[in-house]
């Protein structure tokens, strides 16, 4: 039996269809010389299998709606871009390692279940700012994604074969990811499979270490009255979601299932801030599907542009369809936040909120090195969640990039990073991402504001 919200979207299709967004201006595309490569990559897409089943994205968009009503957490994370170089047993784990780690402090300081959405298995495409880089001292085409083209200087000619490649490393993440969940991997009997090389550095590890043992503690206690069941404890839900950007990719992993029309290729999609535009190709594509969409806010939102969007996207009012991201900055969010709520809330629109600290809190070193600062993406979180509880709505998740390795490209937090420190393992191709240690950290401040609120 398909789900209610299943059921009830019909009307986002109408007259719509999955290439009726070649009709309208699309951004951030790339440009390819061979057209008829491209062609044959994209029929081959077509035709092969889904990544993901229709009644797991149902499943999300329930669970997102329980988020918007205060009976859920969301924790929607991972890397800013993934590299095909990534798509490997290790790097895998870990990303699912630090979003449990993550989640169990969640968890245990809110009491309330977590929906964990994985930035990955299709986050190879990003949106950028500028046309062209500097690469040891040469310009070049901006990275924009291994999906799109390699990062060396000489691979940057958009290469229609790598769809391909990004889309078989997706698969094969995913897999992966399954694999470890039905094994037991995410087993709160096991939390030693989370663990991680070195983390007992981290400063907050012993108050982790602490959580893990007390709920070790109730579950071994309920077990031996006969009121648990162990497998209840031995799995955990896991989605997917990237950004849809490159909208021939999208269309093509793009499937009918009876009367409605999915994205198959992941669980959610976002919409970015720069192409969120009314007019735009990205909109018109995401509007016809059952998927649950993220939309990208920032600073410069227009209230009444966000209210059409959401408009756009949700025509039927379901709940868990829409998810809003705000990315306002440190120094705008507390101001910012009251007119947007204001603007879905007259509009009697349903919307989950969500907040991410990180891409309006990006600046450039005087060497060259973009970063940020915890403090600030502490401080828009703070100035986040009190907007929310004075607008008398709920801020249902938190969004980050951020990785399990000790990686040095944001300043700050209880480990003392300095802007002197950052090429010490700068490894990202894009922007900065919270390490291991930071990740942890910020985890439990918002454990804090759940337990509060």
């Amino acid at each position: 039996m398909m789900s209610s919200f299943h059921q009830s979207s019909a009307e986002s299709t109408h007259n719509w269809n999955p290439d009726s967004w070649r009709s309208r201006p699309a951004l951030h595309q790339p440009e390819y010389r061979d057209v008829g490569r491209l062609s044959e990559v994209l029929d081959l897409l077509e035709t092969l299998p889904p990544l993901v089943f229709p009644g797991e994205v149902d499943r999300l968009a329930v669970e997102l709606a329980d988020a918007s009503k205060g009976s859920r957490f969301i924790l929607h994370g991972g890397e800013c871009v993934e590299r095909f170089a990534d798509c490997n047993e290790v790097t895998i784990a870990n990303r699912i390692r630090i979003l449990l780690q993550m989640s169990i402090i969640l968890t245990h300081a809110a009491r309330k279940p977590v929906v964990r959405i994985g930035r990955m298995a299709g986050q190879f495409f990003k949106p950028r700012s500028r046309e062209t880089e500097l690469l040891d001292g040469h310009e070049v085409p901006t990275y924009k994604g291994d999906a799109v083209h390699g990062f060396e200087a000489t691979q940057r000619e958009p290469d229609p074969s790598r769809l391909l490649q990004g889309y078989f490393r997706a698969s094969a993440t995913l897999n992966y990811v399954r694999a470890m969940i039905a094994g037991g991997f995410a087993d709160l009997h096991h939390p030693d499979y989370w663990n991680l090389r070195d983390m007992e550095h981290a400063s907050r590890y012993a108050e982790y270490q602490g959580i893990v043992e007390r709920v070790q503690d109730a579950i071994h206690f309920m077990e031996s009255f006969g009121g648990l069941d162990r497998g209840t404890v031995g799995g955990v839900n896991f989605f997917t979601s990237h950004e849809a950007l490159h909208l021939a990719y999208e269309q093509s992993l793009t499937r009918r299932d009876g009367e409605k029309w999915y994205n198959l290729g992941a669980h959610m999609l976002w919409i970015g801030d720069r192409t969120r535009g009314l007019d735009g190709a990205h909109l018109e594509y995401l509007r016809g599907l059952s998927n649950p969409v993220g939309v990208k806010l920032g600073p410069d939102t227009d209230p009444d542009d966000l209210r059409d969007v959401c408009r756009r996207l949700n025509p039927t009012r379901k709940t868990g369809k829409v998810v809003c991201i705000t990315r306002l900055g440190y120094r705008e969010a507390a101001q910012r936040i009251t007119p947007l709520v204001g603007a879905v809330q007259r509009d009697g629109m349903p919307v989950v909120w969500c907040c991410d600290p990180m891409h309006g809190n990006t600046v450039t070193t005087s060497a060259g090195h973009k970063t940020r600062s915890f403090d600030h993406i502490v401080s828009e979180l703070r100035d986040t969640f009190a907007a929310h509880r004075e607008a008398g709505t709920v801020l249902a998740g938190v969004h980050f990039e951020m990785t399990a390795d000790p990686v040095t490209e944001c300043i700050g937090g209880s480990i003392g990073l300095a802007e002197a420190d950052l090429s010490r393992n700068y490894q990202s191709w894009c922007d900065p991402r919270l390490n291991y240690a930071q990740s942890l950290e910020v985890a439990f401040l918002i454990a804090d504001h759940l337990r509060s609120r």
